[in-house]
């Protein structure tokens, strides 16, 4: 008695559970080789040390003052801008931030 025909649909899982082994396979043999420095030579890049930040308690007030007013100014149209600017240079940061606030608001 003959095998029964496997349909087109069959054929195509058996091929592509044989890629996948293959892959499987391949990879498996990868990972030691990466792992352990082995490769085609050449120098791997490491990332740029980035420095770190060390921000006195002042700084970091002042950081924190100057993001409230940018905050606020950014909402505000160009003429408040403007008069919050005066502000600033008249009578400091924290009156030009309560004056943008007021602005903001309106």
């Amino acid at each position: 008695m003959p095998h029964p025909r496997r349909s087109q649909v069959a054929n195509e899982i058996l091929n592509l559970r044989r890629s996948l082994r293959a892959l499987d396979k391949s990879l498996r043999r990868l990972g030691p080789m990466l792992s352990s420095g082995e490769g085609d030579g050449r120098v791997q890049k490491r990332a740029p040390v980035r420095r770190t930040l060390h921000l006195s308690p002042q700084r970091r007030a002042a950081l924190k003052l100057h993001g409230r007013y940018i905050g606020y100014i950014r909402q505000l149209k160009p003429r408040q801008k403007a008069q919050v600017r005066k502000t600033r240079e008249a009578k400091g940061v924290r009156v030009a931030i309560a004056r943008a606030r007021r602005l903001a608001q309106v």
